[in-house]
This record gives structure tokens, sequence and C-alpha cells, in this order.
């Protein structure tokens, strides 16, 4: 308890929740395309619990996250997986013709959330955990708070698609642009990426990016 009344404690709170603000907005995004085609009476609750599910994931793989990013392939694969999850999120439509299940079922909509943060959340969860310094507490106090943030995030971010339908086309190429960043930092890559072939750092996530736009526009 005399922890919680030291300037230091308080400071470093501070910092995990602004780190959070900044490293959340591609999962707010995540959340508002997952949940956009539920039911109204089921949204509210979709971008709630998938927050919730966000924000505990990311608690625990802060204690992994350091030896799992050292695994090669880990991130390739998890890049692949990303390009999947924006073309599925681009193509599901709410109102005609057949719609996804994920888009229309609560815990679907839950289920993708839960699986994207999944794969963002490796490199995330470094910069969080720098700012706790290895205080489990403060760690597990500043993501807590984060919760309703990535809410209202998500709850925007659904109001703005609403509005202009062309954000769900946005919101599947970034997280085709996060799949070649992810992908040019794997282990395995890394060497060639930082030795010979810089261009890789720009060229992949401009390719996830147009690679998730072609997909989902071969798909509808």
């Amino acid at each position: 308890m005399q922890e919680l009344m030291t300037p230091q404690f308080w400071v470093a709170a501070v910092e995990i929740v602004v780190v959070n603000i900044l490293l959340s907005g591609d999962n707010a995004v995540v959340i508002a395309l997952a949940c956009r085609n539920l039911p109204a009476e089921q949204r509210k609750w979709g971008v709630f619990w998938g927050a919730a599910g966000a924000i505990a994931l990311r608690i625990v793989l802060t204690f992994f996250a350091l030896s799992l990013l050292t695994l090669p392939w880990l991130k390739i694969v998890g890049g692949v997986l990303l390009v999947w999850i924006g073309v599925k999120l681009i193509v599901e439509e709410g109102g005609e013709g057949e719609q996804v299940t994920g888009a229309t079922k609560l815990l679907s909509a839950i289920k993708t959330i839960v699986v994207a943060d999944l794969v963002m959340s490796l490199d995330n969860v470094l910069g969080v955990a720098a700012a706790a310094n290895g205080n489990v507490h403060l760690l597990v106090f500043g993501l807590l708070v984060s919760i309703p943030l990535v809410i209202v995030g998500s709850a925007v971010i659904l109001r703005l698609i609403e509005r202009f339908p062309i954000l769900v086309m946005a919101g599947g190429a970034l997280l085709g642009y996060i799949a070649g960043e992810m992908i040019a930092g794997d282990t395995f890559l890394k060497p060639w990426v930082e030795g010979r072939y810089h261009w890789l750092e720009w060229v992949l996530p401009l390719a996830g990016l147009a690679l998730v736009l072609a997909i989902a526009r071969l798909k509808k």
C-alpha cells in the first residue's frame, strides 16, 4: 500500500496509460470493424467484451512477450493471419446478401477481436512492460485503466464507420500494413532486412496493405 503513495508509482501509471493509448488505436479499429454488423442491442456488449478480452490478453502476453518475440517465423505466421483478418473484416457486409458469422454473432465477433489482438500485441506489450519496469501491480493497473479508453475509441470509430463506410476499407488496409511491418520484423528475416534489404521495411507493409485490398475486392 505504501507503494501507491509514491510519486514514482503514479508517474509510471500515467506513462503506461499513455503508452496504451498510443498503441491501442489498431485494437480500436479491429473492435469497431468486428462489431459494426452486430444487432444494435449486442453492439455495446461486443465492444465491451472485445476491449476487456484484448486488455486481459495483453496482460498475459506481457509475461511471455520477450521469449515469444525471439521465435523465428512467429511474426510471419502472425502477419499472414492478420492479412486474413483484414480481408474478413472488409468483406463482411450488413444489410444485404449473405453475412459472415463473425459479424452477426456476438461470440464470433469477440473471437475475431481476441485473435487479432493476440497477433498485434506481441510488440505492443514490450512498450507497456518497459513503462511498468517490472512492477506487476503497476502493469495490471495501467492496462485495466486502458479498458474504458479502448471502449471509447471503438465507439467513436463505429460512429465514423456508420457515417463514412469507406473507413471499413481503410481499417482493413491498416491491418494489412501492420501485417507487413510484423513480417519485416520477424527474427528470421530481420538480419536480411537490417543488412542488405532495407527497402523491405517499407515494401512489405505496402504489400500487405495492397494484398488485403486486392483479396477483399476479389472476394466481393
